[in-house]
């Protein structure tokens, strides 16, 4: 009788202890249902942004902190530009001068890429050519105020020899470097025509690219006259 009772003891232990597994199984189902409900729903609101609505939440940010920061200073009385170049680096403050002086290198407008290829033309220019520039420029606003009324002022030119021979050199170096970026294809006068215009002709180079080493032997069928 005893054992009887132990064991109908064991049996409920390990019943009930089967019933709290369960339980527990049923719970973390229940918990990974609701937590993947939750992930798909906000996927799905994701998904309704716009495509840079990651870019732009990153950008209020910063414009959130940066406010902030403007008002801690102004609060302690002190500069904000000056507490912000506080934490920039060496190299990073010359790269952002090195960016700002050359811009992104992107064509804007005309008027900047003219802009551009000038300070170029200024920079290679040696020191005592800048600065003899300076002072003639100079001189020749003083005249200009002098001789206002003088509409022949300007048909005297005083540039020098070498300084016209040096802007030569210059220009010639411009035309040379042109001429590496040209895009223009050379013409081959012995190559086969096999093309009716330059589209054609770059499909054609494609093709012979992509598919010339499995069709030698048909061309030359073609060549000879003895295609099936």
């Amino acid at each position: 009788m005893e054992n009887s009772g132990k064991t109908s003891v064991t049996a409920s232990d390990k019943m009930k202890e089967r019933m709290e597994r369960l339980k527990k199984l049923h719970d973390a189902r229940n918990q990974a249902r609701v937590s993947n409900q939750k992930e798909v729903i906000a996927e799905n609101n994701m998904k309704k942004l716009p495509a840079n609505w990651e870019a732009r939440k990153r950008k209020t940010e910063w414009l959130l902190a940066e406010e902030a920061a403007k008002d801690k200073a102004a609060t302690e009385g002190k500069d904000f530009d000056r507490v912000k170049m506080l934490g920039v680096s060496v190299s990073e403050a010359e790269m952002a001068l090195r960016k700002k002086r050359k811009g992104d290198g992107s064509f804007s407008s005309y008027e900047a890429q003219t802009a551009r290829q000038y300070e170029r033309s200024i920079n290679i220019l040696p020191p005592c050519i800048r600065e003899n520039y300076e002072a003639r420029k100079r001189q020749e606003a003083e005249e200009g105020n002098a001789n206002a009324n003088d509409p022949l002022k300007h048909l005297n030119p005083r540039d020098t020899s070498s300084a016209v021979d040096n802007m030569v050199e210059h220009l010639q170096k411009q035309i040379e470097k042109k001429k590496n970026f040209s895009r223009r294809r050379t013409h081959n006068d012995d190559a086969d025509i096999d093309y009716i215009n330059e589209k054609n002709a770059r499909f054609n180079q494609k093709l012979e690219r992509f598919y010339g080493e499995h069709t030698v032997e048909i061309k030359k069928n073609l060549e000879r006259g003895t295609a099936v």
